[in-house]
């Protein structure tokens, strides 16, 4: 079981992996704009990867706890839960809008 300071380094991979993941959805939708289609999709297969990333660690962090309360939660905790949530909801919504603009530049 991870406690103090590994619990926090675990938790702050979390948080670093779903910023990146939100980045780079972000530089794609940008890329997008300019129809630089090759760096579009380059871009959103890093998302993907650092949101993988970021999933995985939330993964192993579900299956320390066992639903049992055995992973102490803190603020810190909370605010991961909460990047990754909203990495993840943001690079749906890229991936939409992105999905968008090639259709429009290809009329």
């Amino acid at each position: 079981m991870l406690v103090g300071e590994e619990l926090e380094t675990t938790v702050m991979e979390l948080i670093i992996n779903a910023g990146e993941s939100k980045s780079c959805a972000m530089e794609a939708l940008r890329a997008a704009k300019s129809g630089e289609w090759d760096k579009v999709d380059d871009l959103l297969k890093q998302s993907a990867e650092a949101s993988k990333r970021a999933h995985d660690v939330q993964t192993q962090l579900i299956g320390m706890d066992e639903g049992e309360g055995k992973v102490p939660v803190n603020l810190i905790m909370v605010h991961a839960q909460d990047h990754i949530m909203t990495s993840m909801l943001a690079k749906e919504m890229i991936q939409e809008l992105i999905e968008i603009h090639r259709a429009l530049q290809n009329k």
